[in-house]
């Protein structure tokens, strides 16, 4: 009996966790200069990055942290390091831990920014 509820607990846990990976909350897109890419984590290393957000003169600048779990993309964004680019994500909330990312936005194209 307790075998059986302790697999039932398991594999609730290992379904949400996939709903929570794969069905993303919102979704959009970000312009800005990738300030900070590195990789962290004691036990879980995952790629993050801080992109500074385009404000208007005299405005106090945002950030905007993410993630990165495709190591294409992360690869591409470290070529990409002090440049203004275009960053395209996905929002997921509700992650049980850090070993998925320190952050709910997670990264999923990016291309360098186009001044018209």
């Amino acid at each position: 009996m307790l075998f059986t509820l302790l697999v039932v607990v398991l594999v609730a846990l290992a379904g949400y966790i996939w709903l929570v990976l794969n069905w993303s909350y919102s979704s959009g897109e970000r312009a800005g200069l990738l300030q900070k890419f590195s990789r962290k984590g004691w036990v879980c290393k995952t790629w993050e990055g801080e992109l500074m957000l385009t404000a208007m003169p005299g405005a106090i600048p945002e950030k905007f942290e993410f993630t990165v779990r495709d190591e294409k993309l992360a690869t591409e964004l470290s070529a990409n390091a002090g440049k203004k680019i275009v960053l395209t994500y996905s929002q997921h909330k509700g992650l049980p831990s850090s070993c998925f990312g320190d952050t709910e936005y997670f990264a999923e194209k990016v291309q360098l920014f186009q001044d018209k």
